[in-house]
């Protein structure tokens, strides 16, 4: 991990509410440049909400925010530009090739043309798709198509990238290639902050946050949770912790 000192994201006090229902309930923490960061909790906890808010989709009910050194509530547009965003649902384009997909996400993001030809063999290297590069994408497997949207939400050099549940759904040969390509970001500066529900993924991350209910429930790194969370149990995984911290809410 590289930790140039600054945090890259920061909220305080953060909550989203859809008419009467709180999603996200007065968060705070922060992310360093480098970083790997997980953001855990089961299905309806808040995390994808958060992770909207943070990316500039939706802007958030209250508190402060701050990403790639703007704003989250007043200037999302240059959120949206600093960052890399991909969805746990796939979102690129399915009737359209890898390559247009690509060349189409090059104009979103405004990369200048002159760039194009080596950003697009660049990003279907990355994502080993240069001899299919031609193929409508709805006909590419799941790995692959994930593969595709993770070179997309990179195609312009983001200092941060968002993970939302990226590898649900694919095998875990797919999953292993996707977490050794997440650590090379981070190496390479990149902050790389993940969410998901799979706890042997939690272990790849220099910290972590558990929500449940919209309200963070433990932050640290994995192991430092786990001794706190359970200190006679100096065998106990992140599955018996998130066991435990979920009972107890």
């Amino acid at each position: 991990m590289t930790d140039s000192g600054y945090d890259i994201v920061n909220v305080k006090d953060l909550r989203k509410v859809f008419g009467k229902f709180t999603a996200v309930d007065g968060i705070s923490f922060s992310v360093k440049k480098g970083e790997i960061f997980g953001f855990l909790g089961p299905n309806g906890a808040g995390k994808s909400t958060t992770i909207r808010m943070l990316c500039g989709i939706i802007t958030p009910t209250e508190g402060k925010g701050n990403v790639a050194g703007y704003d989250i509530f007043t200037e999302s547009e240059k959120v949206k530009h600093s960052i890399g965003y991909m969805s746990q649902k796939f979102s690129l384009y399915e009737d359209m090739t890898p390559f247009e997909n690509i060349r189409f996400y090059l104009g979103i993001y405004s990369v200048p043309e002159r760039d194009w030809g080596e950003r697009i063999e660049w990003a279907l290297n990355m994502a080993r798709l240069l001899d299919v590069k031609d193929r409508i994408t709805r006909d590419l497997p799941a790995g692959w198509r994930q593969r595709l949207a993770l070179g997309c939400a990179l195609i312009h050099k983001p200092e941060i990238l968002f993970l939302d549940e990226p590898t649900s759904g694919v095998d875990p040969i797919t999953r292993r290639h996707f977490w050794e390509f997440i650590k090379y970001l981070a190496g390479e500066g990149i902050t790389v902050f993940v969410t998901t529900h799979y706890m042997d993924e939690a272990k790849n991350c220099g910290r972590i946050v558990m929500i449940d209910k919209g309200r963070i429930v433990a932050i640290g790194s994995p192991a430092s949770i786990a001794r706190d969370v359970l200190p006679d149990r100096p065998e106990a995984d992140l599955n018996d912790v998130f066991i435990t911290l979920m009972k107890r809410e």
